[in-house]
């Protein structure tokens, strides 16, 4: 065990991490929004060809001219990875599978939900893929029983040394890297495991190589079963893609009740800035809407306590839920891209930009009205 170890202390304010770290100041949080907001919802920008189809989780790169995002398709089975291009970040083509359904007695069989991950994280940057023993990487979330988000849900890690902007299955290593089930599971997260996010610590604040930070369900803080579903953002280390560790044993941002999730990283000036997404807290019981925290050291975070940066308009593609980010900054023009939920539960892409950049014309499928009953 390492001698980063902290201890946890959660302060009304929304800070979490040791009580003698240092906060990220209010000014620079009230910036880091203004840096950040996108007031202008452009629209969809990829939608599922067909009723019973979901798309979630996008995760957007860059190589050569071109930008590419992995997401998710929900089928009905599972979770299936996927990657689609675009020449200005507004007009997606899906291109087809990076990791698809296998044998269901694999332990990932029905579920494998990837997001790349080593992305060159600075603001405004290169947004490339960088490569670490001559491979690209990218964790997942994997499970063998079928349904949405069902069963036991673990964490993986799959890898590349082809060009990952081509369609071939990426090779997986074979057996979870964290699990719920581990003998030193913490307490938070001792049910299953959702997205994982992969970064490199270039600057060693953390005692090591590679951060993966994920959120997860585990128990309540009261232990009461009866208390609504809780998800919370923790962080485990690595100096080799290998052996992980949980050296920070609770959850780096997490609230009251219901879901923070998803975490996904840009690093401004010396900031880093962790986007999520929170869901059913205490007074937006029935809410999905993304905003961020920042941190000086990659493990005490600063939670944001203003305005949303995105939330979910009425009557409109994104109106029953409005979440999960990934966002960027290019010529100008700051890109938020999330997941738009309609009051069909359709599920698509969108983007919210900080210019108003028009309208999209990409619309979900209308599903067909019910029949009348005859009489």
């Amino acid at each position: 065990m390492k001698q980063y170890l902290l201890a946890l202390t959660i302060a009304c304010t929304g800070f979490f991490g040791k009580a003698d770290a240092q906060a990220v100041s209010q000014t620079d949080m009230e910036n880091i929004y203004e840096t950040v907001k996108t007031p202008y919802k452009y629209g969809l920008v990829l939608t599922p060809d067909g009723n019973d189809k979901k798309l979630d989780c996008p995760t957007v790169f860059r190589k050569g001219r071109k930008w590419y995002m992995t997401y998710l398709v929900f089928n009905g089975r599972g979770y299936e990875t996927w990657l689609a291009k675009s020449k200005n970040l507004l007009d997606w083509q899906p291109v087809g599978k990076l990791m698809s359904f296998t044998d269901s007695v694999n332990w990932d069989g029905s579920q494998k939900a990837g997001y790349i991950g080593l992305l060159d994280p600075k603001w405004n940057g290169s947004y490339k893929a960088n490569k670490y023993d001559g491979k690209y990487w990218m964790p997942y979330f994997g499970g063998s029983v079928a349904g949405y988000e069902a069963g036991l849900l673990s964490l993986g890690l799959a890898s590349t040394d082809k060009d990952p902007t081509t369609i071939h299955e990426w090779q997986r290593t074979g057996k979870p890297i964290l699990t719920s089930l581990d003998k030193n599971v913490s307490w938070w997260e001792n049910k299953k495991q959702f997205k994982p996010t992969l970064i490199e610590d270039k600057d060693g604040k953390t005692g090591y190589k590679f951060l993966l930070y994920y959120n997860a369900v585990g128990d309540t803080a009261d232990n009461n079963p009866k208390t609504r579903w809780f998800e919370r953002i923790g962080v485990a280390g690595s100096n080799d893609m290998k052996t992980w560790e949980r050296f920070y044993k609770e959850p780096v941002v997490h609230h009251r009740r219901g879901i923070t999730g998803d975490p996904v990283f840009q690093k401004i000036g010396n900031i880093w800035v962790m986007f999520y997404f929170g869901a059913f807290w205490d007074n937006r019981l029935n809410e999905s809407f993304n905003r961020f925290a920042a941190s000086y050291d990659m493990v005490n975070w600063t939670d944001w306590t203003g305005d949303d940066l995105i939330k979910s308009t009425p009557g409109s593609y994104d109106e029953k839920y409005a979440h999960k980010s990934f966002v960027v900054r290019h010529k100008g023009v700051t890109y938020h891209f999330y997941c738009g939920v309609n009051k069909h539960d359709q599920r698509g892409i969108a983007v919210a930009t900080s210019k108003d950049l028009g309208k999209s014309k990409v619309t979900f499928v209308t599903p067909d009205p019910k029949p009348s009953k005859v009489k």
